[in-house]
């Protein structure tokens, strides 16, 4: 896509406005103020925000502070693009919030500097979607002001409705988002146990860099993916808005095509109303299944109920982390390369012993997500004991980009796919035993109407389990997972049981109303036809 597409600044005709809610809810720019905080300068279309959502996209919409990590010249710019969440009017629905961040340091500026977000919110998770659009969006405001929303909010307005699970061209201005958007939530049918294109999105996110997010962590993929599966509460710790909520999207992304059953918050803040909550829970209440992004370490002493902690990302975001080692606790690089080639798994081994290592994996464990106060590190904090094996064969074919910055995003696209491609056959194959309770025959629309469609076999947990047992999960899963693996299906089961994961069950209840609905269309649509051909016979005669 051209990221600075053509665009006139002559005034537009007003979108219409129900057009423009297909894709997008609002338009805001937030300016921080020294006096009054954080300010909703611009909001379009009017009153599509109640003031207590507007003050909500206010406070999620900057970093905490301005970041001490970015270099400190007499003037210097720094954009950033994150994303946060928050929930809707209606039960079970969200709104998407997808932010550019402009900090600009000046000496000549009160307190050194100054700070805007122009932020897009829609209903839609369209990270592929609204990401670039951002891009073009953000710097067009600073440009030009206002007249900036006004002019891609008529481009907007012009969009064809959304079409889930299928590729897309968006015009804006000269040129063209080209985006493939995910499937619907409430379409899991149309994602199969096998997908055919593991190129093609089959969940949320699948535009997110999952290798960077977790490059200093690759040996913990395959835990996350287990407790992503189960619906366990997690908290990512890292130092900017950007890197926690790429984490996240990575994080929902890792169990495609199955929806995180969890309540996912890819930048979540003190002034989220559900922060009151979690913060008044007491010692031994159990935590609710969420995923929370942060970046303030005061969560690390709030939320101290939260099982799991991960802390991702680079306090520099400029520098350059080649090659990470990776410890059950720590992930701290002690090697670089000089040229591309692949990732050193030596170095990445779990189970390479020295003395240091043992010493600094002991003071994490000791000190726990608090030692993050001091000093940021790569680390995973859990108790869980992961069932699947780190798959070593998927780290070899990773590449590594060296010291160049030139070919290090290049090598993050290969290094996706090929992450993604194995999570997503690790996520079907996981699946596939209850494929024979989705595959009964249907009947097919010039079959009899006169015969009783075919039952679907009966559902019962214990008796899957035992079945499961006795004649193991497959050659692929044998080869991945411990023994223990039937562990694994039974903790999805008492997730399922506990209501933690009741849209993880998952996919699989979803799927089966679907399919049963579709199921009981066609027997309607057969009868249908054939009362049809019947009477124009009839009429024929």
């Amino acid at each position: 896509m051209n990221r600075s597409p053509s665009l006139s600044a002559k005034r537009e005709a007003s979108p219409n406005p129900s057009a423009l809610r297909r894709w997008v809810l609002a338009f805001c720019v937030i300016r921080f103020d020294l006096e009054r905080g954080q300010t909703v300068e611009e909001c379009y279309p009017p009153d599509s925000l109640s003031p207590d959502q507007q003050l909500l996209v206010a406070f999620s919409s900057f970093p905490d502070s301005m970041s001490h990590h970015h270099p400190r010249h007499r003037s210097s710019i720094h954009d950033s693009i994150f994303s946060f969440r928050f929930p809707a009017a209606g039960a079970g629905s969200f709104i998407y919030g997808y932010v550019f961040n402009r900090q600009r340091q000046d000496a000549r500026l009160p307190r050194g500097g100054e700070q805007k977000s122009v932020v897009v919110l829609s209903h839609y998770p369209y990270s592929s979607v609204f990401r670039p659009l951002l891009q073009i969006l953000g710097p067009l405001c600073f440009d030009i002001g206002r007249a900036a929303l006004d002019l891609v909010a008529s481009h907007v307005a012009a969009w064809p409705s959304p079409s889930p699970g299928s590729p897309m061209d968006l015009p804006i201005g000269s040129s063209a988002l080209r985006v493939h958007l995910p499937p619907s939530p409430d379409d899991l049918a149309a994602t199969p146990f096998t997908p055919a294109n593991p190129f093609v999105p089959h969940g949320l996110f699948h535009d997110a860099d999952l290798f960077a997010a977790f490059r200093g962590l690759l040996l913990h993929l395959w835990t996350l993916w287990e407790l992503m599966l189960l619906g366990e509460p997690i908290l990512v710790v890292a130092p900017n808005p950007p890197q926690c909520s790429e984490a996240v999207a990575a994080l929902v992304s890792l169990v495609a095509p199955l929806l995180c059953s969890a309540d996912f918050r890819p930048y979540f803040t003190i002034h989220d109303p559900d922060f009151a909550r979690l913060n008044s829970l007491r010692e031994g209440d159990s935590f609710p299944p969420m995923v929370l992004g942060v970046t303030n370490l005061f969560f690390l002493k709030s939320l101290k109920n939260i099982p799991h902690v991960i802390s991702v990302g680079s306090p520099s975001p400029n520098s350059t982390r080649v090659l990470p080692v990776v410890s059950r606790s720590s992930s701290a690089g002690t090697g670089r390369n000089t040229r591309p080639g692949k990732l050193n798994l030596e170095q990445l081994s779990l189970n390479k012993f020295s003395p240091s290592s043992l010493l600094t994996a002991m003071k994490l464990r000791r000190e726990g997500p608090l030692c993050l106060m001091t000093e940021h590190k790569e680390a995973v904090w859990s108790t869980y004991s992961a069932t699947t094996k780190p798959d070593t064969a998927i780290l070899n074919r990773l590449l590594d980009a060296g010291t160049s910055a030139r070919i290090e995003e290049s090598m993050s696209v290969v290094n996706n796919e090929i992450l993604r491609r194995h999570f997503l056959e690790l996520t079907t194959n996981f699946l596939a035993p209850f494929g024979p309770y989705l595959r009964a025959t249907a009947p097919s629309e010039g079959s009899s109407p006169f015969v009783e469609p075919p039952s679907l076999p009966p559902f019962h947990a214990d008796e899957f389990l035992n079945g499961l047992a006795a004649r193991g999960p497959g050659k692929f899963l044998t080869k991945r997972m411990r023994s223990n693996w039937l562990d694994l299906y039974r903790d999805w089961k008492i997730a399922v049981d506990r209501k933690k994961a009741d849209r993880t069950t998952g996919g699989v209840i979803i799927r089966l109303k679907v399919f049963l609905a579709d199921y009981e269309w066609i027997h309607y649509v057969t009868i249908h036809n054939c009362e049809k051909e019947f009477w124009n016979t009839i009429c024929i005669s």
